[in-house]
């Protein structure tokens, strides 16, 4: 990750800056204009990470063990432990993830 300056005025910038990125993907509704904003917006190494960390979050919440979810995913011990700390103690954005997941109606894997 690149260094940044901390000053003030960077600080402020960047912090409505993403308040307004979060307010973007908030009102983005449909998955498909999600998938598209996220692919102009992120590498495909990144788009990775991004669903690697999250293919975690369900099975932790299942009770799996950090080595089997490492088994199914792919996904370093280290790195699932980390997760797993956001998940108990992080600023809630996997708590209301998957509770929104939760209350969504299964749909089907893009084809």
């Amino acid at each position: 990750m690149k260094q940044r300056d901390t000053h003030g005025s960077a600080v402020a910038t960047r912090a409505r800056v993403r308040a307004d990125l979060a307010d973007v993907l908030a009102a983005l509704r449909d998955p498909a204009s999600v998938d598209a904003f996220l692919d102009d917006l992120c590498t495909p190494a990144e788009i990775e990470a991004l669903a690697d960390r999250w293919s975690v979050v369900p099975l932790l919440a299942e009770g799996m063990s950090y080595r089997q979810i490492h088994e199914v995913t792919g996904v370093s011990v280290t790195t699932v432990g980390r997760i797993a700390r956001c998940v108990e103690g992080g600023a809630g954005g996997y708590r209301a993830a998957l509770e929104h997941r939760r209350a969504q109606p299964a749909s089907a894997p893009p084809a």
